[in-house]
């Protein structure tokens, strides 16, 4: 390959890549407007659910430590509550542990590569 030919290549490429780079913005202030509104209603969405559930299991469990208050199995309904409690804490860790990782931005990550493999083949 000529020297002309390979400085003509390099040209062709940072054309291409001179062009690509708008693109690129624009699609990463796409990406970042949906992921910061998808993380929004999530944690809205995650924050009602957490208040609700715990007003709601509070009250359930008061509910029984009342209802065992004379009785000769007061002791074992509120350690049976504790335990629950720790049961679910427990289920609750595992359950966050085994979620995988959110993928944000997989448009753009996408595009950089095809646009890499297209470098590639145009430098070859």
């Amino acid at each position: 390959m000529s020297i002309q030919s390979r400085l003509e290549s390099w040209r062709n490429v940072s054309r291409f890549a001179l062009l690509c780079v708008g693109d690129y913005g624009e699609l990463i202030s796409v990406e970042l407007a949906e992921t910061r509104a998808r993380l929004t209603r999530e944690l809205i969405a995650l924050m009602a659910l957490a208040v609700s559930g715990l007003f709601t299991l509070s009250f359930f469990c008061i509910a029984l430590i009342a209802s065992a208050w004379n009785t000769p199995y007061f002791l074992a309904v509120v350690w049976g509550v504790a335990i629950g409690w720790f049961a679910v804490s427990l289920i609750a860790w595992f359950a966050h542990r085994a979620q995988r990782p959110v993928q944000s931005f997989n448009v753009l990550k996408r595009e950089l590569r095809a646009d890499l493999e297209t470098l590639k083949e145009a430098l070859k």
